[in-house]
């Protein structure tokens, strides 16, 4: 049953992940013209060609939030990979990559225990 249930939700989120392909693509490629409109304005020594790098920038970014839908895709695509590892009966780990400060490490602590020896 509980594979039954497994495939019956894969269906489920492939095909709405197959249906927002076109939203991702469309992101994907906003996405790629705002990095090369801030890469080449950046570069660019003219106004003229400042100002032409940053209407395409406004476009990329017009663009991009008309694909905003596209987010519901990717995240169609993240279940059905936690889907297939449940099938697969593998663990399923997520990391974000968020570091963590060591407290030995962190600036605020060693500032206050300097100032506190300064002070005695």
């Amino acid at each position: 049953m509980k594979k039954f249930l497994l495939l019956i939700a894969g269906g489920i989120t492939f095909i709405i992940a197959l249906c927002m392909l076109g939203p991702i693509i469309g992101l994907a490629f906003s996405a790629v013209l705002i990095f090369l409109a801030m890469h080449f304005y950046v570069k660019s020594k003219t106004t003229f060609s400042k100002v032409i790098w940053i209407l395409l920038g406004i476009i990329g970014v017009l663009s991009a939030i008309s694909n905003i839908p596209a987010l519901v895709g990717i995240v169609a695509i993240v279940i059905l990979y936690v889907l297939y590892k449940k099938w697969k009966n593998e663990d399923v780990k997520i990391e974000l990559p968020i570091k963590t400060v060591d407290k030995n490490d962190d600036p605020f602590m060693n500032f206050e225990r300097e100032w506190s020896n300064l002070t005695k």
